[in-house]
């Protein structure tokens, strides 16, 4: 069942990345073979996957940074990052991170894509690993007037 759902969520992610504009072919094919090569899965450990950005005035923007760690034994690829919304744009370690190494996605919040008060964001991370393949990373804050 297990390995089922891996091939599900890999065969959508491909397709999610031939969809994206920013990506290049060679992009694509890479990242198609890194998630298809199960047998290289690894293990990932975030060590933050929550921020609260407090409070910021209508216009601004405002970076976050989320740090993880292959806690595995292969070397740990991130695939795709994908913001949820239009108002967030993210990048992250493009390289292989080795095992015992840390890796980073950062992203940039504008608040000037909404309204203001209360906001709750969300950034899926693909990655080749057993734990956590496309986990959910979250920030919250609030946008004044």
């Amino acid at each position: 069942m297990n390995k089922i759902l891996t091939s599900i969520i890999s065969l959508i992610l491909i397709g999610m990345l031939s969809c994206s504009g920013n990506s290049n072919s060679t992009n694509q094919k890479q990242a198609a073979n890194i998630l298809s090569d199960t047998a290289n899965y690894t293990q990932i450990q975030w060590l933050d996957s929550i921020h609260d950005f407090g409070r910021i005035k209508y216009g601004e923007n405002v970076g976050i940074s989320y740090t993880f760690k292959n806690i595995g034994k292969k070397p740990l690829y991130i695939t795709a990052v994908h913001p949820t919304c239009g108002c967030t744009i993210a990048d992250y370690t493009k390289d292989a991170v080795l095992p015992g190494q840390e890796g980073m996605v950062k992203a940039t919040f504008d608040s000037k894509h909404g309204a203001p008060g209360s906001i709750r964001k969300s950034i899926v991370v693909s990655s080749n690993t057993t734990n956590d393949a496309n986990f959910v990373l979250a920030f919250t804050g609030t946008v004044t007037k």
